[in-house]
């Protein structure tokens, strides 16, 4: 294993970072990327190769593979395409430049690296790409319609890119975490400030009645799991000899996987809007 070499992108915190020292600890070579130099910095000082790549800026993102492959002998075992944030808000109230802004980051940016990147599979014989989705990918819920539209954009284009990779020895797995302890909340707070106005939304009154949920830290969710349970999971995916198409973690996946299954709309529509 200590020959493989993986790239993880996201890895200042949360289910990148676990990942990143996860998976260096089960003998790969990680190649860490965060998207500002202060954390590359932080992480490097861990020992980690980590590259800037920002999924914004197509430029960081050639110089960053570059510079993995520099390092690697021009090889790259798996791509996991991780990094995302989400723009709280209802969708009356939110700005297209907001969406546009947020697909950037969540689905153009990820389409871009995975380009980059399967060339480079093709041509050493063999590659994993894994995308982490969400519970959301596959499920609405209310206040969260733009990372839902990225989401759900990202699970269409994993499943087409896995068919069109079936005569390819290039493995294509998307695993869906239900609520995971990350700084994602915190994280969504400068976006809900630059593109939400709130105040003056005919829906004023509700937004006030669920701000504390964005503004307060709770503690953790009642089935919220530690990054670990996905790290966990991704070591799978990585070791499998032929890695499923999808990987759920965390209980609410799971019961949401088969409620949207088994569930008329309106029945599940009604269990979904409750939650908001």
């Amino acid at each position: 294993m200590s020959d493989k070499s993986l790239l993880i992108t996201g890895c200042s915190s949360g289910i990148g970072l676990d990942a990143a020292r996860g998976l260096r600890a089960r003998g790969w070579r990680v190649f860490a990327a965060c998207r500002q130099a202060e954390d590359c910095a932080r992480l490097q000082a861990e020992g980690f190769d980590a590259p800037q790549m920002d999924y914004t800026a197509s430029d960081s993102l050639a110089a960053g593979l570059a510079e993995v492959l520099e390092q690697t002998g021009g090889t790259l075992h798996a791509l996991i395409n991780n990094g995302a944030h989400a723009t709280p808000g209802a969708l009356e109230d939110m700005p297209t430049d907001a969406l546009r802004a947020l697909f950037e980051a969540n689905f153009f940016g990820w389409h871009d690296l995975t380009r980059q990147v399967i060339p480079v599979m093709r041509r050493q014989g063999h590659g994993r790409i894994v995308c982490i989705s969400s519970v959301l990918g596959f499920v609405a819920y209310p206040w969260r319609g733009a990372y839902v539209a990225s989401k759900f954009a990202l699970e269409g284009w994993a499943d087409t890119l896995r068919l069109e990779m079936r005569d390819t020895p290039i493995h294509v797995s998307t695993i869906n975490p239900g609520p995971i302890t990350t700084r994602f909340r915190e994280n969504a707070i400068p976006h809900f400030e630059r593109w939400i106005a709130w105040e003056h939304s005919p829906r004023a009154a509700q937004y006030r009645a669920i701000l504390h949920r964005l503004y307060e830290d709770r503690g953790p969710d009642r089935f919220e799991l530690p990054p670990e349970a996905v790290t966990r999971t991704l070591d799978r995916v990585l070791s499998a000899p032929r890695p499923r198409a999808r990987y759920d973690v965390t209980t609410p996946t799971h019961i949401m996987r088969a409620a949207r299954r088994v569930l008329p709309t309106r029945v599940l529509d009604s269990i979904l809007a409750k939650g908001a």
